[in-house]
C-alpha cells in the first residue's frame, strides 16, 4: 500500500462529501498515480466506517466487474466488491433520484445467507449450502468520482471504482424468493425494461459462469482482512447486462421469468 493513513481518511472524506454534495470528484488515480488496489480498498472501508459512525448499518456486499469484458476493460483480471449499507435498500415503487448523482441500473441476483461464509476455502457447494434464498435483484450504481476525466476524457481506473465502493449506491430486491437447488443458476435470466422498450437481456452465466463462484470469491477476499460473509447478509452476485441509465421519470420493468417480476421508478 502506498497510501497514508492521513491520505486513506482525507480521500474517505472526499467520497462522503461528494455524496452528500451530488458533486463529482477528480479521479484519485490522477492525483496519485502510484495508487494501487490494497489503496483503493483502504479508502472504501475507511468510508463505511465513517458511514457507520454516523448510524448506518452493513447489510452485505455487492461484486463487480465480474464479466470477462468488464475486467479486460478495466484492466484487471478478477472481480471488485463493495459494502451495502441500510440506507441503500430500496422496495420495488418509487425510489427518489435525488439520492444520486448519475444512476445506472444493473440487473443481478441476490444471495441471502442463512450461515456464515468464511475462509480461505470455500466452494460454489459451500455457497449454495449457506444460502436461505436467491431473489431477483436491480443494482442501483453510481459514481462519486466522475468516469471521464473533465479534462483529458480520460475513463477512470479501476483504483477510483474501487475506493468509491465499487459504483455501489443502492439495490431494489423484488419477484420470489427460491432455494438455489430449485433453480439452475446459470440459466436464470431477465429481461429489462426502460419505459416499455427492452433495454437489457442477460442471463446469469455471464457472472462467471454461475453467480455461486463469485459469492465464493469474495468470501475469500474477506479472509486476509480478518472478515467474512454472515448470516444474514445480502451478497449482489454481478450483473450480467451493461449498466443502463436512468434520470426522473424513468419506470422500469424487471422480468425474471420463474423469478417473479416488479417495477420500479425513479421519482
Amino acid at each position: 500500500m502506498t497510501f497514508t493513513t492521513e491520505q486513506i481518511a482525507q480521500l474517505a472524506r472526499e467520497l462522503h462529501e461528494s455524496e452528500k454534495s451530488r458533486v463529482q470528484i477528480e479521479h484519485f488515480s490522477k492525483r496519485f498515480p502510484g495508487m494501487t488496489i490494497e489503496d483503493g480498498y483502504a479508502v472504501s472501508r475507511a468510508w463505511a466506517q465513517m458511514k457507520l459512525a454516523e448510524g448506518r448499518q452493513t447489510i452485505g456486499h455487492k461484486i463487480g466487474l465480474t464479466s470477462r469484458a468488464m475486467q479486460m476493460a478495466s484492466q484487471i483480471d478478477e472481480p471488485d466488491y463493495g459494502t451495502l449499507l441500510d440506507d441503500m435498500l430500496f422496495e420495488p415503487g418509487d425510489i427518489p433520484v435525488s439520492r444520486f448523482i448519475a444512476p445506472r441500473v444493473e440487473v443481478e441476483l441476490a444471495f441471502v445467507l442463512k450461515r456464515k461464509l468464511e475462509g480461505a476455502q470455500i466452494s460454489t457447494q459451500d455457497v449454495i449450502d449457506a444460502t436461505e434464498y436467491v431473489t431477483p435483484a436491480i443494482e442501483i450504481i453510481d459514481s462519486r468520482i466522475e468516469q471521464f476525466d473533465r479534462h483529458t476524457k480520460v475513463m477512470r481506473k479501476v483504483f477510483d471504482t474501487i475506493s468509491d465502493n465499487a459504483a455501489n449506491a443502492g439495490i431494489v430486491l423484488g419477484g420470489r424468493r427460491m432455494h438455489p437447488r430449485e433453480l439452475d443458476l446459470p440459466w436464470c435470466g431477465a429481461i429489462l425494461r426502460q419505459n416499455g422498450a427492452v433495454e437489457e437481456t442477460g442471463l446469469a452465466a455471464g457472472v462467471q459462469g454461475d453467480p455461486a463462484v463469485g459469492v465464493a470469491w469474495l468470501a475469500m477476499k474477506l479472509a486476509p482482512w480478518g472478515e467474512c460473509l454472515e448470516a444474514g447478509e445480502i451478497v449482489l452476485a454481478g450483473s450480467f447486462t451493461r449498466p443502463v441509465a436512468a434520470k426522473k421519470g424513468d419506470v422500469f420493468d424487471a422480468d425474471y421469468g420463474q423469478l417473479g417480476r416488479f417495477q420500479f421508478r425513479f421519482v
